[in-house]
């Protein structure tokens, strides 16, 4: 019996040795396979001419490569590690373009290597079942050159520009690309898109740029421009796509980070719905996330959850300056770390901005329905600004167990900010739990915690706050031409001077209940005001 043992030990050592030593015989540049495409034919772009040198354009050999996958049904385009300079690229359907730890592929800074028509690296419009992955890297290889002021037009922040102007401060230019310009990533009419693992760098203008497409998976890819160089090199952009989802992903850039749309630049204006944006870190020199500002037909059902902002210009951008309509939309369980970035970004370190305005004379007025803002703590150095239109108030805005901690940059050569958040144009806002804490280093400018004008149907539930100064007269909240103002629950933080201030001529039906104002002098005011207004009193706390 030992001896059988013996035989049997001796046949498994063999038969281990024999496939560890056929193991060692694959050549070591086949990537490993999984799912779909395990099995399946691979195409490295070394077979097809690429040499590998950064000096030597690869376009041809990659494109070889990538037409032979498709032509034989699909399969996995390879590119080992080695410096790949090229142009436009041309993606196929049923083709996984895997791109090897330790290669890199640059784009080509001779114009001469783009030719005519839509300019990306990875370029794809009317596919099925697009991959591109990998450990490796996508570099767009951008240049950019410095400005003066007097150059630069902006209508968001013209009157900075003109400031400028007419105060003609030293060394204060901007940045902007030199051409050619390119996107790395440049998706139209796809379906079935996956994007994992890649890192995407140095784009000249927006990175990836999915135009029309449905079912779109973005995961675990780094994404990095220069926060001063990088201007107009978004991130992410879907626009007028379905089904998309962005995960796990670090993103870094000179622009917007993500930023859904649904403009019409490019054909008929397409809705943007079923949107996902989880489990990211976002890093911009002008918003993290943005919906907008190209937003002619409708953006709906959108979840942005679980995710870290540090070091951005703004955290979230609503605009809509073409006509189109938000709604749906829940963004949760954030935190926020705003700081100021040079002064040709939009924004000035705030968490929240929305804006429904006209781009053009003939545009038309868009609305904003159904948002969901909850479970935030945000560090900001500028007020959040959340405005409607006189046409197209905000309806239906609820913001929920946010802190806002608010401080200024001394460094700062525009100080913007006035309250910790103003608002106007709104039909049936809720603000709960919601909380402002003033800082150090503050500003001369700073007013109130909470500044709302043009609401009709109003919840102020459980907010705590107070003047920014604790020797200023200002109040801790200003409520300027409200109607049916529900106030209850609320905290009138220490050393708060007036917690209430009632304003404007178009005021109606306060009630206020269960709230506690001893620690402010007065509880509201004007008393002419208060006593017409506040149709409804209940269980407040207040100084005798």
């Amino acid at each position: 019996m030992a001896a059988n043992l013996k035989v049997v030990g001796v046949n498994l050592f063999l038969a281990s040795t024999l496939f560890l030593a056929s193991c060692d015989k694959q050549p070591s540049n086949v990537p490993p396979q999984s799912g779909n495409n395990a099995g399946g034919a691979v195409f490295n772009v070394k077979d097809y001419g690429a040499s590998g040198r950064k000096s030597d354009n690869s376009q041809t050999a990659i494109q070889k490569a990538i037409d032979a996958c498709a032509e034989a049904g699909g399969g996995m385009v390879y590119v080992p590690p080695g410096e790949y300079t090229t142009g436009r690229i041309d993606l196929r359907s049923h083709v996984r373009f895997y791109v090897e730890a330790g290669a890199t592929i640059y784009g080509s800074r001779d114009s001469n290597d783009w030719g005519r028509g839509q300019r990306a690296i990875l370029y794809g419009q009317d596919l099925v079942n697009v991959t591109i992955e990998g450990r490796g890297t996508v570099d767009g290889n951008a240049e950019h050159a410095q400005f003066p002021y007097t150059e630069k037009s902006d209508n968001e922040i013209q009157y900075r520009i003109d400031a400028l102007k007419r105060d003609k401060p030293e060394r204060m230019p901007f940045w902007k690309w030199t051409r050619p310009t390119y996107n790395i990533v440049y998706l139209r009419n796809c379906t079935d898109v996956r994007i994992t693992g890649v890192t995407l760098m140095n784009s000249p203008v927006w990175c990836v740029h999915f135009l029309g497409c449905e079912r779109v998976v973005v995961d675990g890819v780094y994404v990095y421009s220069s926060l001063v160089q990088g201007v107009n090199s978004d991130g992410i952009n879907p626009n007028g796509c379905k089904d998309v989802r962005i995960s796990n992903c670090t993103i870094v850039t000179g622009d917007d980070c993500i930023s859904v749309k649904s403009g019409s630049s490019r054909g008929d204006p397409r809705v943007c719905e079923n949107i996902t944006i989880t489990n990211c870190r976002l890093t911009s020199a002008s918003s993290a996330v943005k919906i907008g500002s190209e937003i002619d037909a409708d953006v709906r059902h959108v979840v942005i959850d679980n995710c870290v902002i540090r070091n951005s210009h703004r955290a979230f951008a609503f605009m809509i300056l073409d006509g189109g309509t938000v709604s749906d939309v829940i963004v949760s369980n954030i935190t926020i770390e705003c700081t100021r970035h040079d002064w040709f970004w939009w924004g000035q370190g705030d968490a929240f901005y929305f804006k429904i305005a006209k781009r053009r004379e003939d545009s038309k007025i868009g609305k904003f329905e159904n948002i969901i803002i909850k479970d935030v703590i945000a560090h900001v150095k500028g007020s959040s600004i959340i405005n409607g239109h006189p046409e197209s108030p905000l309806t239906g805005i609820r913001f929920e167990n946010i802190k806002f901690f608010m401080s200024e940059d001394p460094k700062a050569y525009f100080k913007e900010a006035v309250h910790g958040i103003e608002g106007r144009y709104f039909k049936d806002l809720t603000l709960k739990d919601v909380e402002v804490v003033w800082g150090e280093p503050s500003s001369e400018k700073w007013k109130s915690a909470l500044y709302l004008e043009d609401v009709d149907g109003l919840t102020l539930d459980g907010f705590v706050g107070r003047q920014a100064h604790l020797d200023s007269e200002e109040p801790a909240v200003v409520l300027k031409n409200v109607a049916k103002a529900r106030i209850r629950n609320c905290i009138a933080a220490k050393g708060t001077g007036q917690f209430l201030r009632i304003e404007g001529e178009k005021n109606k039906d306060f009630r206020l209940s269960g709230n506690d104002f001893l620690d402010a002098e007065t509880a509201y005011g004007p008393a002419d005001k208060a006593e017409v207004v506040i149709t409804y009193s209940s269980a407040n706390k207040m100084r005798k």
